[in-house]
């Protein structure tokens, strides 16, 4: 997460640019049948909606409009396409999209057909993600080896194995070696995460330094407390994946480096030490305080930034009052301390969603915080994972009764995220 933090503050603008060079790749000209431009709030959100297959393939041409002149209409166009195909009965839209994906000479439509189709439950999706794996578009393989982590397959093993030694972009290799730790009893993939940890670019050791505490990985308790113990720009993100282990083994390397650890890392061990379950509210307490300290004095972005971690890992463990000190010290900041609040609120949603739905159906300053958080996945740009969070919030809106918490809340994040 430390990693994640600084690596995506210091990368939106290159992958905003990224995104419109690939999206005007290959790009056809919007169909005159493509959905038009309408206000989010006049979304009708009774359920999936019939779409006749012309209007289902209008939508998704539309997915790659682009319009030198005006940006603004074309996003529009972008998004309203994505809206209706969302919406769309999924035995009418789903062959279309797979259609998209194997066929569209749009490298960015295929991609954004991708996405939409995996938030369906279409039995043909499996095999269309296999195919992916060894796609020339980055992209696709990215949402492929999310898919697989979401949805693990131990006959993909062998594959995604393979697929370890070959994938060198540092925007794709993350996901795969998530899609790997979700299979942590399978001892092929033991002995490749545990070789993976201990060489490589720092960006890519902490891929997998994350992923291992996120899928308790216990086997790999000693060599993440040698990580924490060594100190440097992984300490961060041992700590707190040896936390997240939850195994009191590490209690006493945790507490040395609270006498030792710079100053940037202590907010990581104080969460770690509360996930364990030691003193919690006193660590919390501290991270809290941290945080405060950090957003109101120019200077401590790096003690920020460490705090928001710890108050993440906390979040996404199931502690409301870490998430709920996120969202108090995010909404009334500004950037350049704003943005990691962002971010963190944000991954919280796609790593958590339940959580964070029930969380904004009790919060006060709901608006707000939905402020914060479309501005989290702004930056973030995890489009596989935030389709899931959108499917989630759909689901739960349309199962909700009239007047009911979930069905405000689900209204306001369709319409401030505009999904």
């Amino acid at each position: 997460m430390a990693i994640l933090l600084k690596r995506k503050l210091g990368a939106a603008i290159i992958c905003a640019v990224w995104a419109a060079m690939s999206s005007t790749a290959g790009a056809q000209p919007a169909s005159p049948a493509a959905p038009a431009a309408r206000p989010a709030q006049a979304v009708d959100e009774r359920g999936p909606q019939a779409m006749t297959p012309q209007a289902i393939q209008a939508a998704i041409d539309a997915l790659g409009s682009v319009d030198a002149v005006n940006t603004d209409a074309a996003f529009a166009r972008r998004m309203n396409a994505a809206r209706a195909l969302r919406r769309a009965q999924a035995d009418d839209v789903a062959p279309i999209l797979i259609h998209a994906v194997e066929s569209s000479e749009n490298p960015y439509v295929r991609f954004r057909a991708l996405v939409l189709l995996t938030a369906f439950n279409d039995s043909r999706t499996p095999s269309v993600v296999r195919d992916m794996l060894t796609n020339r578009n980055d992209r696709l393989r990215t949402v492929a080896y999310g898919y697989y982590e979401r949805h693990p397959s131990t006959e993909m093993i062998p594959a995604l194995l393979q697929a370890l030694s070959k994938e060198e972009s540092e925007f794709v290799r993350p996901a795969l070696i998530r899609a790997l730790a979700a299979h942590g009893a399978d001892p092929r993939v033991r002995q490749s995460l545990l070789q993976e940890v201990g060489r490589g670019q720092d960006y890519f050791r902490s891929a997998v330094i994350d992923a291992l505490g996120d899928y308790h990985a216990a086997y790999a308790l000693e060599p993440l407390l040698q990580i924490a113990r060594l100190g440097g720009p992984l300490q961060i993100d041992a700590v707190i994946a040896v936390g997240k282990l939850k195994d009191p083994r590490a209690m006493e390397t945790l507490a040395t480096l609270q006498g030792s650890a710079p100053r940037e890392a202590q907010p990581a061990i104080a969460a770690a030490i509360c996930l364990l379950g030691v003193n919690c509210d006193a660590h919390l307490g501290y991270l809290v305080d941290t945080l405060g300290f950090a957003e109101k004095n120019n200077g401590f972005q790096a003690l920020l930034r460490t705090a928001v971690t710890g108050l993440v890992a906390l979040a996404n463990a199931g502690n409301l009052q870490a998430l709920t000190a996120l969202f108090d010290a995010g909404i009334p900041s500004m950037d350049p301390p704003r943005a990691p609040m962002a971010i963190g609120v944000g991954t919280v949603a796609i790593r958590n969603a339940p959580l964070m739905l029930s969380f904004l159906e009790h919060y006060q300053k709901r608006g707000a915080a939905i402020e914060l958080l479309a501005e989290g996945f702004d930056i973030l740009e995890e489009d596989y994972e935030e389709e899931g969070f959108f499917a989630a919030v759909r689901k739960g809106y349309w199962l909700a009764p009239e007047g009911s918490a979930t069905r405000d809340v689900g209204q306001a994040l369709i319409d401030k995220l505009e999904f």
